[in-house]
């Protein structure tokens, strides 16, 4: 099962996963929908129904790859220890960061069952 291309609504159990900034301003995007569910400025990671992985800066600038690796890293493992809720993962990384699927979509291979996946990143 995959993450639906457009997320509008959430169950109790699901999660909203975006791609965010160090500098925790959700202005555009993904990140400027998750505030609906709970996104906080200031704050990636999980809030509210939202989980925010770090695609850029402080300055707003996109992080290098392995940074962006590092990031979806530590989601996977926090996903892995909260298997009674159900990750919805964005195209994090390529819109605004302005990297390619192809980028991005080995970073999520061995990810948990809990989470879903655009179509085509499995």
């Amino acid at each position: 099962m995959h993450a639906p291309d457009f997320i509008d609504d959430l169950a109790p159990n699901q999660v909203f996963v975006y791609g965010s900034n160090l500098a925790g301003i959700h202005g555009a995007g993904a990140a400027k929908q998750a505030l609906r569910w709970g996104a906080q400025m200031g704050r990636d990671g999980l809030s509210g129904q939202t989980y925010g992985i770090s695609t850029k800066d402080h300055q707003i600038k996109r992080l290098p790859l392995d940074r962006i690796r590092s990031h979806v890293r530590e989601f996977l493992y926090e996903a892995e220890e909260r298997p009674h809720l159900e990750f919805l993962v964005t195209k994090i990384g390529c819109g605004l960061a302005g990297y390619s699927e192809r980028q991005i979509i080995p970073f999520f291979k061995g990810a948990p069952a809990n989470v879903r996946l655009p179509e085509g990143w499995t």
